[in-house]
Protein backbone atom coordinates (compact mmCIF):
# COMPACT_ATOMS: atom_id res chain seq x y z
CA UNK A 1 0.00 0.00 0.00
CA UNK A 2 1.72 3.47 -1.00
CA UNK A 3 0.70 5.87 1.65
CA UNK A 4 1.94 8.88 0.08
CA UNK A 5 -0.75 11.94 0.50
CA UNK A 6 -0.68 12.29 -3.70
CA UNK A 7 -2.14 8.81 -3.95
CA UNK A 8 -5.08 9.73 -2.04
CA UNK A 9 -5.30 12.99 -3.54
CA UNK A 10 -5.19 11.09 -7.40
CA UNK A 11 -8.00 9.03 -6.68
CA UNK A 12 -10.21 12.06 -7.04
CA UNK A 13 -8.55 13.57 -9.89
CA UNK A 14 -9.11 10.64 -11.95
CA UNK A 15 -13.19 9.93 -10.41
CA UNK A 16 -13.37 14.19 -11.35
CA UNK A 17 -11.11 14.34 -14.39
CA UNK A 18 -13.64 16.23 -16.58
CA UNK A 19 -15.18 18.27 -13.53
CA UNK A 20 -13.91 21.86 -13.13
CA UNK A 21 -11.27 22.08 -9.94
CA UNK A 22 -10.35 25.48 -9.81
CA UNK A 23 -12.07 29.03 -11.01
CA UNK A 24 -9.84 31.35 -11.64
CA UNK A 25 -10.80 34.92 -12.80
CA UNK A 26 -8.47 35.95 -15.01
CA UNK A 27 -7.58 32.97 -17.03
CA UNK A 28 -8.70 29.61 -18.46
CA UNK A 29 -10.36 27.47 -15.64
CA UNK A 30 -8.36 24.26 -14.77
CA UNK A 31 -10.16 20.76 -14.87
CA UNK A 32 -8.74 17.79 -12.56
CA UNK A 33 -7.73 16.57 -15.33
CA UNK A 34 -5.37 19.63 -15.96
CA UNK A 35 -4.45 19.79 -12.50
CA UNK A 36 -2.96 15.82 -12.55
CA UNK A 37 -1.51 16.55 -15.79
CA UNK A 38 0.45 19.68 -14.75
CA UNK A 39 1.39 18.31 -11.40
CA UNK A 40 3.02 14.98 -13.14
CA UNK A 41 4.52 17.07 -15.43
CA UNK A 42 5.89 19.24 -12.23
CA UNK A 43 7.32 15.98 -10.75
CA UNK A 44 8.89 15.10 -14.06
CA UNK A 45 10.45 18.62 -14.08
CA UNK A 46 12.02 18.10 -10.94
CA UNK A 47 13.19 14.81 -11.63
CA UNK A 48 15.08 16.92 -15.01
CA UNK A 49 16.34 18.61 -12.54
CA UNK A 50 18.19 16.07 -10.32
CA UNK A 51 15.80 16.53 -7.19
CA UNK A 52 14.61 12.73 -5.53
CA UNK A 53 13.01 11.59 -3.01
CA UNK A 54 13.37 13.15 0.59
CA UNK A 55 15.03 15.92 -1.20
CA UNK A 56 13.80 19.48 -0.04
CA UNK A 57 12.27 21.94 -2.24
CA UNK A 58 11.90 25.14 -0.92
CA UNK A 59 9.86 27.81 -2.68
CA UNK A 60 8.64 31.42 -2.58
CA UNK A 61 6.26 31.91 -4.85
CA UNK A 62 2.85 33.95 -5.72
CA UNK A 63 -0.27 32.43 -5.42
CA UNK A 64 -0.46 30.19 -9.15
CA UNK A 65 -1.88 27.47 -10.36
CA UNK A 66 1.60 26.53 -11.50
CA UNK A 67 2.45 27.14 -8.02
CA UNK A 68 0.14 24.43 -6.61
CA UNK A 69 0.97 22.00 -9.34
CA UNK A 70 4.70 22.14 -8.13
CA UNK A 71 3.52 21.44 -4.63
CA UNK A 72 1.52 18.14 -5.92
CA UNK A 73 4.60 17.68 -7.92
CA UNK A 74 6.04 17.03 -4.91
CA UNK A 75 4.23 15.20 -3.39
CA UNK A 76 4.21 12.88 -6.09
CA UNK A 77 7.66 12.32 -6.47
CA UNK A 78 7.69 12.08 -2.87
CA UNK A 79 10.24 15.47 -2.10
CA UNK A 80 9.89 17.52 0.74
CA UNK A 81 8.34 20.91 0.12
CA UNK A 82 9.16 23.88 2.12
CA UNK A 83 6.73 27.19 1.36
CA UNK A 84 8.11 30.36 2.59
CA UNK A 85 5.50 33.42 3.15
CA UNK A 86 6.39 35.76 -0.14
CA UNK A 87 6.73 38.50 2.35
CA UNK A 88 10.33 37.18 3.52
CA UNK A 89 13.34 39.58 2.87
CA UNK A 90 16.62 37.78 1.35
CA UNK A 91 18.27 38.06 4.78
CA UNK A 92 15.84 36.02 5.53
CA UNK A 93 15.75 33.67 3.01
CA UNK A 94 19.10 33.26 3.07
CA UNK A 95 18.57 31.55 6.39
CA UNK A 96 16.37 29.47 5.35
CA UNK A 97 18.38 28.19 2.85
CA UNK A 98 21.01 27.32 4.86
CA UNK A 99 18.60 25.45 7.65
CA UNK A 100 16.87 23.12 4.81
CA UNK A 101 19.65 22.43 2.73
CA UNK A 102 17.12 22.03 -0.10
CA UNK A 103 18.30 20.44 -3.44
CA UNK A 104 16.23 23.29 -5.29
CA UNK A 105 14.83 26.96 -4.97
CA UNK A 106 11.88 27.79 -6.87
CA UNK A 107 11.01 31.31 -6.01
CA UNK A 108 9.45 34.59 -7.79
CA UNK A 109 12.14 36.58 -10.00
CA UNK A 110 11.86 39.60 -7.38
CA UNK A 111 12.70 37.42 -4.35
CA UNK A 112 15.40 35.33 -4.36
CA UNK A 113 17.22 35.40 -7.64
CA UNK A 114 20.10 37.18 -6.07
CA UNK A 115 19.89 35.64 -2.64
CA UNK A 116 23.46 33.57 -1.57
CA UNK A 117 22.41 30.22 -0.57
CA UNK A 118 26.13 28.89 -0.28
CA UNK A 119 25.34 26.39 2.12
CA UNK A 120 27.18 26.74 5.82
CA UNK A 121 28.82 29.90 4.73
CA UNK A 122 31.04 31.71 6.97
CA UNK A 123 29.47 34.75 7.92
CA UNK A 124 25.97 33.69 6.96
CA UNK A 125 23.43 36.55 7.01
CA UNK A 126 21.38 35.67 9.87
CA UNK A 127 18.33 37.74 10.62
CA UNK A 128 17.64 36.67 14.19
CA UNK A 129 21.76 36.50 15.52
CA UNK A 130 21.64 37.48 18.93
CA UNK A 131 23.32 41.03 19.12
CA UNK A 132 25.28 42.52 22.38
CA UNK A 133 28.45 42.64 23.19
CA UNK A 134 30.35 39.85 24.74
CA UNK A 135 32.13 36.41 24.42
CA UNK A 136 28.30 34.75 23.57
CA UNK A 137 27.44 37.50 21.14
CA UNK A 138 27.07 36.42 17.50
CA UNK A 139 27.62 39.25 14.11
CA UNK A 140 25.44 41.69 13.53
CA UNK A 141 23.48 40.87 10.49
CA UNK A 142 23.88 42.87 7.63
CA UNK A 143 21.26 44.04 5.62
CA UNK A 144 20.73 42.33 1.82
CA UNK A 145 19.55 44.22 -1.08
CA UNK A 146 17.62 42.48 -3.74
CA UNK A 147 20.17 44.40 -5.79
CA UNK A 148 23.15 42.51 -4.63
CA UNK A 149 24.44 39.73 -7.06
CA UNK A 150 25.94 36.78 -5.59
CA UNK A 151 26.90 33.30 -6.24
CA UNK A 152 24.99 30.29 -5.81
CA UNK A 153 25.07 26.63 -5.34
CA UNK A 154 21.56 25.23 -4.81
CA UNK A 155 19.89 25.57 -8.19
CA UNK A 156 17.56 28.20 -8.13
CA UNK A 157 13.93 28.21 -10.88
CA UNK A 158 11.86 31.12 -11.42
CA UNK A 159 7.65 31.15 -11.34
CA UNK A 160 6.28 34.60 -11.64
CA UNK A 161 2.94 35.38 -10.43
CA UNK A 162 1.84 35.27 -14.17
CA UNK A 163 2.61 31.70 -14.22
CA UNK A 164 5.53 31.66 -16.14
CA UNK A 165 9.04 31.06 -15.45
CA UNK A 166 11.65 28.99 -15.47
CA UNK A 167 9.94 26.40 -13.92
CA UNK A 168 6.92 26.80 -16.02
CA UNK A 169 8.74 26.18 -19.07
CA UNK A 170 10.00 23.06 -17.59
CA UNK A 171 6.84 21.96 -16.75
CA UNK A 172 6.08 22.51 -20.39
CA UNK A 173 8.64 20.53 -21.81
CA UNK A 174 9.08 17.87 -19.31
CA UNK A 175 7.54 13.81 -19.55
CA UNK A 176 4.99 13.52 -16.89
CA UNK A 177 6.08 11.06 -13.88
CA UNK A 178 3.44 8.98 -14.45
CA UNK A 179 3.95 6.32 -10.87
CA UNK A 180 3.43 8.35 -7.67
CA UNK A 181 6.78 7.37 -5.21
CA UNK A 182 5.51 5.28 -2.67
CA UNK A 183 5.65 6.73 0.74
CA UNK A 184 4.48 5.76 4.40
CA UNK A 185 2.72 7.24 7.05
CA UNK A 186 5.80 8.50 8.87
CA UNK A 187 7.55 9.70 6.26
CA UNK A 188 7.96 13.71 5.68
CA UNK A 189 6.23 15.26 3.22
CA UNK A 190 6.23 19.18 4.18
CA UNK A 191 8.07 21.24 6.47
CA UNK A 192 6.51 24.46 7.61
CA UNK A 193 8.66 27.02 9.66
CA UNK A 194 7.31 28.37 12.61
CA UNK A 195 8.88 30.72 14.81
CA UNK A 196 10.16 30.10 18.48
CA UNK A 197 10.59 32.15 21.48
CA UNK A 198 14.37 33.14 20.71
CA UNK A 199 13.36 34.22 17.25
CA UNK A 200 15.03 31.34 15.34
CA UNK A 201 12.48 29.46 12.64
CA UNK A 202 12.39 25.84 13.11
CA UNK A 203 11.24 23.56 10.83
CA UNK A 204 8.19 21.56 11.77
CA UNK A 205 7.97 18.37 10.11
CA UNK A 206 4.66 17.20 9.09
CA UNK A 207 4.25 13.44 7.53
CA UNK A 208 2.10 12.10 4.77
CA UNK A 209 0.13 10.56 7.36
CA UNK A 210 -0.91 13.65 9.24
CA UNK A 211 -1.83 15.42 6.31
CA UNK A 212 -3.79 11.91 4.86
CA UNK A 213 -5.19 11.83 8.15
CA UNK A 214 -6.47 15.45 9.65
CA UNK A 215 -7.67 15.56 5.60
CA UNK A 216 -10.04 12.97 5.80
CA UNK A 217 -10.70 14.05 9.51
CA UNK A 218 -11.94 17.55 8.15
CA UNK A 219 -13.64 16.18 5.42
CA UNK A 220 -15.85 14.34 7.56
CA UNK A 221 -16.10 16.93 10.45
CA UNK A 222 -17.19 19.92 8.12
CA UNK A 223 -19.66 17.53 6.18
CA UNK A 224 -17.76 18.44 3.00
CA UNK A 225 -19.94 17.45 -0.43
CA UNK A 226 -19.00 16.74 -4.07
CA UNK A 227 -20.70 20.49 -5.11
CA UNK A 228 -19.10 22.23 -2.56
CA UNK A 229 -17.16 25.35 -3.93
CA UNK A 230 -14.44 26.50 -2.01
CA UNK A 231 -13.97 30.57 -2.10
CA UNK A 232 -10.26 30.20 -1.73
CA UNK A 233 -8.62 33.62 -0.78
CA UNK A 234 -5.82 32.60 1.32
CA UNK A 235 -2.15 32.58 1.05
CA UNK A 236 -0.85 28.64 0.30
CA UNK A 237 2.77 28.81 1.59
CA UNK A 238 0.46 28.28 5.18
CA UNK A 239 -0.79 25.12 6.83
CA UNK A 240 -4.48 26.85 6.55
CA UNK A 241 -4.44 27.78 3.14
CA UNK A 242 -2.13 24.67 1.58
CA UNK A 243 -3.14 22.08 3.98
CA UNK A 244 -6.23 22.73 5.30
CA UNK A 245 -8.09 24.00 2.14
CA UNK A 246 -7.02 22.50 -1.02
CA UNK A 247 -7.09 19.03 0.87
CA UNK A 248 -10.60 19.30 1.81
CA UNK A 249 -11.21 19.30 -1.78
CA UNK A 250 -8.77 17.19 -3.26
CA UNK A 251 -10.02 14.66 -0.80
CA UNK A 252 -14.08 15.37 -0.75
CA UNK A 253 -14.39 17.10 -3.84
CA UNK A 254 -15.91 19.54 -5.57
CA UNK A 255 -14.09 22.85 -6.54
CA UNK A 256 -12.90 26.32 -5.83
CA UNK A 257 -12.73 29.79 -6.63
CA UNK A 258 -8.78 30.46 -6.77
CA UNK A 259 -8.23 34.45 -5.70
CA UNK A 260 -4.63 35.01 -5.67
CA UNK A 261 -5.33 37.15 -2.72
CA UNK A 262 -7.96 38.35 -0.19
CA UNK A 263 -9.84 41.81 -1.67
CA UNK A 264 -13.28 42.48 0.12
CA UNK A 265 -14.78 43.62 -3.29
CA UNK A 266 -13.51 39.90 -5.37
CA UNK A 267 -14.33 38.08 -2.47
CA UNK A 268 -18.23 39.07 -2.35
CA UNK A 269 -18.55 39.46 -6.08
CA UNK A 270 -17.87 35.34 -6.15
CA UNK A 271 -19.76 34.54 -2.76
CA UNK A 272 -22.66 33.84 -4.76
CA UNK A 273 -21.21 30.83 -6.58
CA UNK A 274 -19.28 29.23 -3.39
CA UNK A 275 -20.43 27.36 -0.99
CA UNK A 276 -17.56 27.13 2.20
CA UNK A 277 -15.47 29.78 2.68
CA UNK A 278 -12.30 29.57 5.03
CA UNK A 279 -10.76 32.26 5.72
CA UNK A 280 -8.70 34.56 8.92
CA UNK A 281 -10.44 37.29 11.27
CA UNK A 282 -9.41 40.08 9.59
CA UNK A 283 -11.35 38.44 6.54
CA UNK A 284 -14.00 38.83 8.41
CA UNK A 285 -13.98 41.94 9.76
CA UNK A 286 -12.95 43.82 5.94
CA UNK A 287 -16.22 42.13 5.14
CA UNK A 288 -18.10 43.14 7.55
CA UNK A 289 -16.91 46.54 6.51
CA UNK A 290 -18.38 46.92 3.32
CA UNK A 291 -22.21 47.62 2.75
CA UNK A 292 -22.13 45.01 -0.16
CA UNK A 293 -21.58 42.40 2.41
CA UNK A 294 -25.20 41.94 2.81
CA UNK A 295 -27.73 38.69 4.02
CA UNK A 296 -28.40 38.10 -0.19
CA UNK A 297 -24.80 37.70 -1.64
CA UNK A 298 -24.41 34.67 1.50
CA UNK A 299 -27.81 32.73 0.74
CA UNK A 300 -25.91 29.88 -1.06
CA UNK A 301 -23.18 29.29 1.32
CA UNK A 302 -23.13 26.78 3.37
CA UNK A 303 -20.88 27.27 5.91
CA UNK A 304 -18.26 29.81 7.17
CA UNK A 305 -14.91 28.88 8.89
CA UNK A 306 -12.80 31.07 10.40
CA UNK A 307 -8.86 30.02 12.06
CA UNK A 308 -5.24 31.09 12.31
CA UNK A 309 -5.82 33.93 15.22
CA UNK A 310 -8.53 33.78 17.89
CA UNK A 311 -11.91 34.89 16.52
CA UNK A 312 -13.41 38.01 18.70
CA UNK A 313 -16.70 36.96 20.13
CA UNK A 314 -18.26 40.83 19.14
CA UNK A 315 -17.33 39.93 15.39
CA UNK A 316 -18.73 36.31 14.99
CA UNK A 317 -21.85 38.23 16.91
CA UNK A 318 -21.58 40.88 14.03
CA UNK A 319 -21.51 38.31 10.89
CA UNK A 320 -24.53 36.45 12.17
CA UNK A 321 -26.69 39.72 12.74
CA UNK A 322 -25.23 40.30 8.89
CA UNK A 323 -25.99 37.18 7.29
CA UNK A 324 -27.61 34.75 9.47
CA UNK A 325 -24.30 32.47 9.62
CA UNK A 326 -22.52 31.32 12.70
CA UNK A 327 -18.73 31.25 11.62
CA UNK A 328 -17.29 27.75 12.88
CA UNK A 329 -13.96 28.51 14.23
CA UNK A 330 -11.43 25.45 14.56
CA UNK A 331 -7.84 25.19 16.35
CA UNK A 332 -4.85 24.49 15.51
CA UNK A 333 -1.01 25.45 14.54
CA UNK A 334 1.90 24.35 12.00
CA UNK A 335 3.31 21.47 14.05
CA UNK A 336 -0.30 19.89 15.01
CA UNK A 337 -2.71 20.69 12.24
CA UNK A 338 -5.90 21.16 12.95
CA UNK A 339 -6.73 19.46 16.76
CA UNK A 340 -10.00 20.73 17.54
CA UNK A 341 -12.94 22.29 16.04
CA UNK A 342 -16.82 23.94 17.14
CA UNK A 343 -19.65 21.68 15.79
CA UNK A 344 -20.66 21.30 11.67
CA UNK A 345 -24.34 20.15 13.59
CA UNK A 346 -24.94 21.56 17.22
CA UNK A 347 -24.12 24.83 18.80
CA UNK A 348 -21.44 27.29 17.93
CA UNK A 349 -20.37 29.40 20.80
CA UNK A 350 -18.14 32.54 19.96
CA UNK A 351 -14.82 32.80 21.75
CA UNK A 352 -14.43 28.95 21.52
CA UNK A 353 -12.48 26.90 19.68
CA UNK A 354 -14.71 23.75 20.16
CA UNK A 355 -14.04 20.15 20.65
CA UNK A 356 -10.86 17.96 20.10
CA UNK A 357 -11.72 16.30 16.29
CA UNK A 358 -12.39 12.50 16.05
CA UNK A 359 -8.79 10.49 16.22
CA UNK A 360 -7.27 13.64 18.50
CA UNK A 361 -7.08 14.07 22.37
CA UNK A 362 -7.13 17.02 23.88
CA UNK A 363 -6.39 18.17 27.59
CA UNK A 364 -5.53 21.30 29.66
CA UNK A 365 -2.14 20.52 31.40
CA UNK A 366 0.51 21.91 33.88
CA UNK A 367 3.17 20.18 35.79
CA UNK A 368 1.48 19.42 38.34
CA UNK A 369 -0.61 17.13 35.62
CA UNK A 370 -4.03 17.29 33.86
CA UNK A 371 -6.24 19.85 35.06
CA UNK A 372 -10.02 19.61 35.64
CA UNK A 373 -13.29 21.59 34.16
CA UNK A 374 -12.92 25.30 34.21
CA UNK A 375 -9.31 25.54 35.48
CA UNK A 376 -6.87 27.05 33.08
CA UNK A 377 -3.45 25.70 31.88
CA UNK A 378 -1.58 24.53 28.89
CA UNK A 379 -3.65 23.37 25.48
CA UNK A 380 -1.94 19.77 25.14
CA UNK A 381 -2.87 17.45 22.23
CA UNK A 382 -2.33 13.90 20.74
CA UNK A 383 -3.34 11.55 17.72
CA UNK A 384 -2.20 11.07 14.03
CA UNK A 385 -2.42 14.71 13.15
CA UNK A 386 0.65 16.12 15.38
CA UNK A 387 4.11 16.49 13.24
CA UNK A 388 7.17 14.36 13.56
CA UNK A 389 9.37 17.12 15.11
CA UNK A 390 11.67 19.76 14.30
CA UNK A 391 14.48 19.65 11.20
CA UNK A 392 17.23 19.01 12.92
CA UNK A 393 16.38 19.92 16.32
CA UNK A 394 16.01 16.49 18.18
CA UNK A 395 16.16 18.31 21.89
CA UNK A 396 14.11 20.91 21.03
CA UNK A 397 11.57 18.15 19.80
CA UNK A 398 11.78 16.51 22.82
CA UNK A 399 11.08 19.32 25.31
CA UNK A 400 8.01 20.20 23.68
CA UNK A 401 6.50 16.43 24.26
CA UNK A 402 5.15 15.45 27.79
CA UNK A 403 6.49 12.12 28.86
CA UNK A 404 3.25 10.27 27.66
CA UNK A 405 3.63 11.66 24.04
CA UNK A 406 1.21 15.24 24.33
CA UNK A 407 2.31 18.07 22.44
CA UNK A 408 2.15 21.37 24.33
CA UNK A 409 0.95 24.18 22.20
CA UNK A 410 2.40 26.81 24.00
CA UNK A 411 -1.35 28.32 24.47
CA UNK A 412 -3.25 28.80 27.75
CA UNK A 413 -6.95 27.28 27.36
CA UNK A 414 -9.64 25.87 29.43
CA UNK A 415 -12.20 23.40 29.31
CA UNK A 416 -16.12 23.49 30.63
CA UNK A 417 -17.68 20.53 31.62
CA UNK A 418 -18.45 19.22 27.79
CA UNK A 419 -15.42 18.98 26.46
CA UNK A 420 -15.17 22.56 24.68
CA UNK A 421 -12.02 24.29 24.75
CA UNK A 422 -11.72 28.41 24.85
CA UNK A 423 -8.17 29.58 24.78
CA UNK A 424 -7.52 32.33 27.22
CA UNK A 425 -4.10 33.40 26.36
CA UNK A 426 -0.25 32.40 24.97
CA UNK A 427 2.22 30.82 27.47
CA UNK A 428 5.04 31.28 24.60
CA UNK A 429 5.17 35.21 23.55
CA UNK A 430 3.23 34.94 20.24
CA UNK A 431 2.27 37.33 18.56
CA UNK A 432 -0.94 36.91 15.81
CA UNK A 433 -1.10 39.56 13.07
CA UNK A 434 -3.55 39.15 10.13
CA UNK A 435 -3.74 35.27 11.18
CA UNK A 436 0.48 35.33 10.55
CA UNK A 437 2.91 34.36 13.77
CA UNK A 438 5.57 36.99 14.77
CA UNK A 439 7.30 36.06 18.04
CA UNK A 440 8.59 39.53 19.82
CA UNK A 441 12.00 38.21 20.14
CA UNK A 442 12.71 38.18 16.49
CA UNK A 443 11.68 41.75 15.89
CA UNK A 444 13.16 43.20 20.01
CA UNK A 445 16.57 41.59 18.44
CA UNK A 446 16.77 43.68 15.41
CA UNK A 447 15.46 46.89 16.82
CA UNK A 448 18.32 46.46 20.08
CA UNK A 449 20.74 46.71 17.04
CA UNK A 450 19.65 50.16 16.04
CA UNK A 451 21.78 52.78 17.65
CA UNK A 452 18.74 55.61 18.45
CA UNK A 453 17.46 52.40 20.92
CA UNK A 454 18.67 51.21 24.27
CA UNK A 455 16.02 48.49 24.27
CA UNK A 456 12.58 47.73 23.36
CA UNK A 457 9.77 45.45 24.31
CA UNK A 458 7.77 44.30 21.16
CA UNK A 459 3.98 43.42 22.55
CA UNK A 460 0.77 42.31 20.46
CA UNK A 461 -2.21 44.17 21.21
CA UNK A 462 -5.95 44.56 20.01
CA UNK A 463 -6.62 45.52 16.49
CA UNK A 464 -9.35 46.07 14.51
CA UNK A 465 -8.75 44.77 11.43
CA UNK A 466 -5.65 42.51 11.99
CA UNK A 467 -6.76 40.81 15.37
CA UNK A 468 -3.51 42.08 17.13
CA UNK A 469 -1.32 44.85 16.05
CA UNK A 470 2.48 44.70 16.71
CA UNK A 471 3.98 47.62 18.76
CA UNK A 472 7.18 48.09 19.92
CA UNK A 473 8.02 49.84 23.54
CA UNK A 474 11.21 51.44 22.80
CA UNK A 475 13.54 53.84 25.62
CA UNK A 476 15.64 55.91 23.33
CA UNK A 477 19.14 56.42 23.39
CA UNK A 478 18.44 60.57 22.35
CA UNK A 479 16.14 61.87 20.58
CA UNK A 480 12.33 60.11 20.03
CA UNK A 481 12.11 57.13 17.95
CA UNK A 482 9.11 56.89 15.52
CA UNK A 483 7.76 54.55 13.33
CA UNK A 484 9.80 55.57 9.88
CA UNK A 485 13.05 55.02 11.51
CA UNK A 486 11.99 51.42 12.43
CA UNK A 487 11.26 50.81 8.80
CA UNK A 488 14.13 52.00 7.17
CA UNK A 489 16.25 49.84 10.07
CA UNK A 490 14.12 46.80 9.14
CA UNK A 491 13.53 46.92 5.64
CA UNK A 492 14.94 44.10 3.64
CA UNK A 493 15.37 42.76 7.53
CA UNK A 494 11.94 41.48 8.25
CA UNK A 495 9.20 40.80 6.52
CA UNK A 496 6.97 43.46 6.34
CA UNK A 497 3.92 41.92 8.42
CA UNK A 498 6.61 41.38 11.50
CA UNK A 499 7.19 45.23 11.66
CA UNK A 500 5.37 47.34 14.45
CA UNK A 501 2.58 49.39 13.62
CA UNK A 502 3.16 51.91 16.34
CA UNK A 503 6.48 53.10 17.85
CA UNK A 504 5.85 54.09 21.62
CA UNK A 505 8.63 55.80 23.10
CA UNK A 506 9.24 55.23 27.46
CA UNK A 507 11.78 56.04 30.20
CA UNK A 508 11.50 52.67 31.58
CA UNK A 509 10.67 49.34 30.63
CA UNK A 510 8.56 47.74 33.75
CA UNK A 511 10.18 44.86 35.20
CA UNK A 512 9.29 42.28 38.00
CA UNK A 513 11.77 41.84 40.80
CA UNK A 514 13.76 39.12 38.44
CA UNK A 515 14.50 41.78 36.19
CA UNK A 516 11.72 40.44 33.75
CA UNK A 517 10.12 42.98 31.63
CA UNK A 518 6.46 42.91 32.56
CA UNK A 519 4.71 42.88 28.85
CA UNK A 520 1.27 42.14 30.67
CA UNK A 521 1.61 45.25 32.23
CA UNK A 522 2.54 46.84 28.72
CA UNK A 523 -0.52 44.98 26.96
CA UNK A 524 -2.71 46.14 29.74
CA UNK A 525 -1.35 49.78 29.02
CA UNK A 526 -1.59 50.42 25.20
CA UNK A 527 -4.88 47.86 25.53
CA UNK A 528 -7.22 50.38 23.58
CA UNK A 529 -4.08 51.98 21.09
CA UNK A 530 -6.08 50.54 18.15
CA UNK A 531 -9.52 50.94 19.36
Amino acid sequence: MNDNVYSLFETRFRADEDAACLWLPDRDDWRYADLEDRASRAAGALVDLGVQSGDRVVTQTEKTPEALALYLGCLKLGAIYVPLNTAYTVAELEYFLSDAKPALLVCDPSHGTNVSVERQRPGMVDPWATSGAGPQAEPKAPAVGHAEQVESDVPIETLDASGRGTFADRMDAAQVLESTVSRTVDDIAAIVYTSGTTGRPKGAMLTHGNLSSNARTLCDAWGWRSDDVLLHALPIFHVHGLFVALHCVFVGGGSMVFLPRFDADSVIEQLPRSTVMMGVPTFYTRLLARDAFSRDVCQGMRLFISGSAPLAAQTFAAFEARTGHRILERYGMSETLMSTSNPLVGERIGGTVGFALPGVEARIANDGGVLGEGEIGGIEVRGPNVFRGYWEMPDKTAEEFSSDGFFQTGDLGVMDGEGRISIVGRAKDLIISGGYNVYPKEVETLMDDMPEVSESAVIGVPHPDFGEGVVAVVVPRDGPVDVAMVERALKDRLARFKQPKRVICVEDLPRNVMGKVQKNALRERFANLFA
